[in-house]
């Protein structure tokens, strides 16, 4: 283990690569060979790509669940359904980032010692946090209104004949008569 370190050289470590930077020099070195690296960095690519490649179709059910955006003959109950799934989708994009930005850094630690947070792993905590917020509140939010009401099933009060369940007298005059 190095006791002592230069100070003009700094090291930095990532999923991807390795690299030393120095005044003079800028040196990095690609993490090629999978069965080589650690297993906290295998895991966290394997968190970090399932993330990206679950993005897209996360992205489209929760545009598609938009109520300005309607699909030949959907329900109400059809859309709602696309929004808990699509905010489920991204509930778990961020828990795999918000595992990933945790555990590699722990990794780190233990392999290496000393080290400084880069800036995206604080971009990849802020990622994780917000899209943990957005699905919560699309998934909460997205909610039925419960089961619709037909004709039939609705009750009207009456000031004489109290509570009925018949429909009121349907108005024979054309909307555009009322003024």
């Amino acid at each position: 283990m190095h006791t002592c370190r230069k100070m003009d050289e700094l090291e930095t470590k990532g999923l991807w690569t390795e690299c030393v930077i120095s005044t003079a020099l800028y040196h990095c070195i690609s993490l090629n060979q999978i069965l080589d690296i650690p297993a906290y960095i295998q895991t966290s690519r394997a968190l970090m790509v399932s993330a990206s490649l679950l993005g897209l179709p996360a992205l489209a059910l929760v545009l598609l669940a938009m109520p300005c955006v309607k699909l030949s003959q959907e329900t109400e109950d059809t859309k709602h359904r696309r929004a808990v799934l699509g905010g489920l989708l991204i509930l778990f994009i961020s828990l795999c980032g918000l595992v990933s930005t945790v555990w590699f850094p722990i990794g780190v630690l233990h392999e290496d010692g000393l080290m400084s947070f880069g800036f995206s792993l604080y971009a990849g905590w802020v990622g994780s946090a917000l899209c943990f917020f957005g699905s919560s509140v699309m998934i909460c939010c997205s909610r039925g209104d419960g089961p619709s009401l037909n004709p039939e099933n609705r009750y009207y009060y009456s000031k004489h004949s109290g509570v009925t369940n018949s429909n009121p007298p349907i108005n024979s005059h054309a909307k555009s008569a009322h003024v």
